[in-house]
């Protein structure tokens, strides 16, 4: 009930606004469990697939979304679960991974569809970066569910970091056809297994994104252009007090 008076409140709005293309829709199944496995490129992913989809899509969110006090604490909560989010407690690493893969199987196993980002956070430059194995991969095998790759197109142009009022334009859904995992069946725990799976639904969504593909995971990736951000800093604060000290 809320998630469908959300859907028309944000959903509508969304589309009569970006007017956002859509291909493969016809990917999506009328019914039953499905998992949804998308590139990551704007905090707006989450909000402009499921408005393009008829059925209810759910992904999951920080836990703190859902419990900082306050009005805008509660308003903020609400919002979120009107949106199909799941919290997940992320403080610790593995167990917020366990956390995810338990959530999505119930997602599932209630004959859902349920919004996963391989790459586990935003692409840091728009580029395609190495999907995390535990949780796609995992899910998957656990449900047998089918895995169908989407790709989100322009999403990061219409806010960049530090622009407040986001950009008027069309961002693009390309959704690709169902993969079928079976042959792997009952080979969760194996390494291996759930890295070929995940490097072939990447492989999926780099040819229907048409991005970049960088082999590191975007953690990684983010943490390099942090670090190299603080150097230069660092090196242009040297280089006024040196400037300085010679004046």
């Amino acid at each position: 009930m809320l998630y469908g008076t959300m859907k028309v409140a944000i959903g509508g709005p969304l589309k009569v606004a970006f007017r956002p293309w859509v291909e493969g829709l016809e990917n999506i199944p009328a019914t039953g469990a499905a998992i949804l496995a998308s590139n990551h490129l704007s905090f707006s992913d989450s909000f402009f697939l499921p408005a393009v989809l008829d059925r209810k899509v759910t992904f999951i969110a920080k836990a703190e979304y859902f419990t900082t006090p306050g009005v805008k604490g509660r308003l903020t909560a609400a919002f979120f679960k009107g949106v199909g989010q799941l919290p997940v407690d992320r403080s610790g690493a593995r167990g917020a991974g366990e956390a995810a893969i338990k959530s999505g199987i119930e997602v599932l196993e209630r004959g859902e569809l349920f919004g996963i980002y391989p790459e586990g956070t935003r692409s840091p430059d728009g580029r395609l970066y190495r999907g995390k194995p535990g949780g796609l991969a995992r899910v998957a095998l656990a449900t047998g569910a089918p895995v169908i790759p989407v790709a989100m197109i322009d999403t990061e142009k219409i806010q960049p970091p530090g622009k407040v009022v986001p950009k008027l334009m069309r961002p693009g859904i390309r959704i690709g056809e169902p993969m079928d995992f079976s042959r792997y069946q009952g080979m969760e725990h194996d390494r291996f297994v759930l890295r070929a799976l995940t490097d072939e639904v990447m492989y999926e969504i780099m040819k229907l994104s048409g991005q970049e593909y960088v082999d590191v995971y975007a953690t990684a990736a983010k943490r390099q252009i942090a670090e190299a951000a603080k150097a230069a800093k660092e090196a242009e604060r040297a280089g006024k007090a040196e400037k300085k000290a010679d004046s």
